[in-house]
């Protein structure tokens, strides 16, 4: 059974907030011990708390005042390194939070557009669309298509390198239709349509047809490939 998530905030209530304390204090001190006996380190813990009239000292007050002694005959930058206050740690859990927020947007945004991607692939129209979602959906097509592109040089080479049976027989090319040579270079087709903001739906129109050919021909590779 998994222990259920402890929510980090402040306990309003004084005896469970007294209890806590106690027992995580208890649980802390335990860890300091055990972290200097399995790692071999000088480790040292002090706690405050308005319970208690003396700070409760592991493993005791001469081997903190060693530890501390220790540290302190350090250099400056070296004492500061990797160390953190509450706000400065607070700080950090809001950064990593801010960045994986955004980078699930970035994969939600991915998604619904490539959602739209394929609704237009089976036929539905760019009516409706603004301009981001076009712009989007080109820099994924345009993602898509380097991938495709590597991907059939990819089989090229395994067709080319693949042993022969027998006498050594020279592979037949791989025939692509006109779409792999209008895909490249991905980045020009995109820099012209989105100069050309009149005729972006149509763009985008002729770029997806593109990409159901260039979808074909790597099929068609994949198959020619399997039969050497």
């Amino acid at each position: 059974m998994t222990r259920k998530k402890v929510k980090l905030a402040f306990i309003t209530n004084d005896s469970a907030r007294k209890a806590t304390f106690k027992k995580r204090k208890k649980g802390l001190m335990k860890k300091v011990g055990e972290l200097s006996t399995l790692c071999g380190i000088d480790a040292c813990a002090v706690v405050y708390s308005p319970y208690d009239s003396q700070p409760e000292v592991w493993p005791d007050c001469r081997g903190a005042h060693r530890v501390l002694a220790q540290f302190k005959r350090m250099p400056e930058m070296e004492q500061s390194k990797k160390m953190v206050n509450q706000e400065s740690f607070i700080r950090h859990r809001i950064s990593k939070a801010a960045d994986q927020l955004k980078k699930l947007n970035k994969d939600n945004r991915e998604k619904e557009i490539t959602h739209l991607m394929y609704q237009c692939l089976t036929g539905k129209g760019l009516q409706g669309l603004g301009v981001a979602e076009l712009n989007d959906m080109g820099w994924l097509l345009d993602q898509n298509l380097k991938d495709i592109c590597k991907r059939i040089e990819g089989l090229k080479k395994a067709t080319v390198e693949a042993p022969g049976n027998g006498a050594e027989e020279k592979p037949a090319p791989l025939v692509l239709d006109g779409a792999m040579q209008r895909a490249a270079p991905p980045q020009q087709w995109f820099t012209e349509w989105m100069g050309n903001s009149g005729d972006n739906q149509q763009g985008l129109g002729v770029r997806l047809g593109m990409a159901e050919q260039v979808a074909a021909a790597v099929a068609a590779a994949a198959a020619a490939a399997g039969r050497r």
